[in-house]
Order: C-alpha cells, then structure tokens, then sequence
C-alpha cells in the first residue's frame, strides 16, 4: 500500500508558505495535469491529489488542523477529546462507560446519507471574470421512482429489525472496575440501518436507488477563480433506501486569455508601443472582457513600464459584485533590432540635434543593440 504524501509535498511548497504561493503552485500544477490537457495515463489520479491538497491548504481554519493533527485533523478524527475516538457525543461517553446509568437514551439508526460529487467545469477567461450560466450533465444515483426511495416492492414497508429491534447496533456488556462497559457493534442482519426489506423492489433490487442521467443549470457567480469551487447542497447522490442527499461539487478551471493577465481582481495589458509612438505620442487600443475594445491615449515621452489605470475595469469582488479592481496598462517600448537606411539616417539626425556626437554611427547602433 502506497503511504499517502504530505499535502505540501504535492503542491511543492514549504510549510511556512502564504496564501499567495500556495494558490500560484495550485494554478501551476492544475494547468499542468488537468485530464483534459495531460495525456499522462496518471494525470487524473494525480490531479485528484493536487485538488485534495489544495481544498485543504487552501482553507485556513483546515490548513490549521492538517498542520496540528495531520490527515486525521481534516477527516473528522483529530479534534481533541472523546469524539476523535468514534464517540457521538457527551452522553455516548456515559453510555459506553456506565451502560446508560446516566440517563441516556437509545440512539435510532438513521439512513446513510448519500456520496458528495465533483464536476469539473471549464469556463473561459471572460466567463470567470464576468460570470455565467452554465448546463451541466453528469451520472448519479437518483431515488428509485418505482419504490419512491424505501427499497421495498409498492405495497410494502420497511420493518423493524428483529435482532437489534430498530437501533442499527448490537451492545454487549462487560463489568470493568469502572462499573459496565458497553461496546457497540453494527448489526449484522440490518447491517447498522435498523431495518430489513423482506420484499425488494424490483428495479432498484432493494437499494432505493437507480443510476441515471441529470441535467443541472449551474449559476456561476462574477470573479470567480481558478480553483474554486461552487458546492450544491442536496445535488448530489442519494443515501440507499431512503437517506438524505450529498453535495455537489463543481470545481472550475479557467482558461487562459490570450492578451490579458489577472492577479486576484486585477487585469494587466501589456501594450507594444515603437520607438516613435512612445516618444511622439498616440492613441491605441486595448482589450476589455467585455468586448467593447476602449481607446486609451499614449503621452508624449511616455517611458518603458509606465502604467495607465482603467479603473475600474478588472474583475469583480467575488463577494461584493458591486466592486471591481482596474486595469492597468503597462508600456512596453520596443527597440527596434533592424533599421533601414532612411530610418538609421533620421535617428542619426536626431541623435545629432540633441547633442550626441557619435563616431561612424556605432555609438547610435550600440544604443540600438545592433553592434
């Protein structure tokens, strides 16, 4: 059996690493081993365990308890205390220690609840950023429409399990020094429901539930982010005979857009800007998610690296759509690594109106980076 790697580990960061890091790495290696893109015969399993460790370090109040207590700490078993050793509650522990000397009463066997799913949904930049609608279809277990859920032929009920008279559990009882000592074992004959089916449905054979196909519109909120996930509570499958609903779990992944770059809810453009343009001036165009390119203009003498805020034209605040970040322009002045004569002798001009002697031109074309 194969140990199970640390969740740092898996997403390569070290233990003191920030919110930041921990998403970047994410992002990275989400992108890298997606089954849609890796055609690694392992990717699926090993993005499963990326999207694991990141659900965990990626919620600070679980990071905290996987880093006190490890893979128990977020499985439910590594609170301190009674329950982290499989005891339901304060009056459990008296019942298992004094056999219900102190009052408690007999716990009903309640229906399992049914399995949580994940969907994992593919959006486009734009999409993210503006949010959407989406159609989503996907197989579960859905309640058996010929039993209505109970597991038994129309006509009949569920009874009573014989043997463990409806508590889903069988008690023995020891003396200890202690006083009674109780241990609780799932019956066997209802195996822990507390019921029995003596007549099966016919679909569902007994397990009040039949596999099927589901179609589910599925509102994606504005700003959302690679990574997140959008949890459907009750959407997912069914508990056998008669148990309540998981979730449903979509997880999204963005695409990539081909001329901007978003860091939480801000955008960044890069505009190519010549030599002349930059140093003359101009107007150019620059792209938004919504569609409608805004023309923006370049001051005279603008400088590599100067930025241009659009405010207000990033991306929505996840929880307050109201509010978006801005876009913000970054100039990037490109040096020309050929020049044709005409264009070498007027820059030479320039370079000699503005004062700079320069010897058989080398000086201008060492400038230029053209040796």
């Amino acid at each position: 059996m194969t140990a199970e790697r640390d969740f740092y580990e898996v997403l390569g960061v070290e233990r003191g690493a920030d919110d930041g890091a921990i998403k970047r790495a994410f992002r990275k290696l989400a992108q890298q081993w997606h089954p849609d893109v890796s055609t690694d015969p392992k990717a699926q399993e090993r993005f499963k365990e990326i999207n694991e460790a990141y659900q965990v370090l990626g919620d600070p109040q679980r990071r905290q308890q996987y880093d006190m207590f490890g893979r128990a700490g977020v499985n439910g078993a590594g609170q301190p205390g009674f329950d982290a050793a499989g005891f339901g509650g304060f009056s459990d522990i008296f019942d298992a220690f004094f056999g219900g000397a102190m009052g408690g009463s007999a716990r009903r066997a309640r229906p399992q609840t049914g399995s949580d799913l994940r969907y994992d949904l593919r959006i486009t930049f734009d999409e993210a950023v503006l949010g959407t609608e989406k159609e989503i279809e996907f197989p579960v277990l859905g309640r058996c429409e010929t039993c209505s859920g109970s597991g038994a032929k129309p006509g009949t009920e569920p009874i009573e399990c014989p043997q463990c008279k409806g508590r889903g559990e069988i008690r023995s009882i020891r003396q200890t020094m202690l006083g009674q000592m109780v241990s609780a074992t799932p019956c066997p004959r209802c195996r822990g429901e507390g019921r029995i089916i003596e007549a099966p449905c016919e679909t569902c054979h007994g397990e009040g539930r039949t596999e099927r196909r589901r179609s589910l519109r599925v509102s994606i909120p504005a700003g959302i982010d690679e990574g997140h996930q959008i949890r459907l509570t009750n959407e997912g499958e069914v508990g056998p005979r008669g148990g309540a609903p998981g979730s449903l779990y979509v997880a999204v992944h963005v695409t990539d857009h081909p001329e901007l770059t978003r860091e939480g809810t801000e955008l960044y453009y890069e505009a190519e800007l010549s030599i002349a343009q930059a140093a003359l001036g101009t107007k150019i165009r620059v792209p938004t998610v919504e569609g409608d390119d805004t023309e923006i203009e370049i001051k005279p003498g603008t400088q590599p690296g100067t930025e241009i805020r659009l405010r207000g034209r990033g991306v929505p605040h996840l929880r307050r759509s109201s509010s978006r970040g801005d876009l913000h322009v970054i100039a990037n002045v490109a040096v020309p690594t050929k020049l044709t004569k005409k264009q070498r002798e007027l820059l030479e001009a320039f370079a000699k109106e503005s004062g700079d002697v320069i010897s058989e031109h080398q000086g201008l074309r060492e400038k230029l980076g053209l040796g």
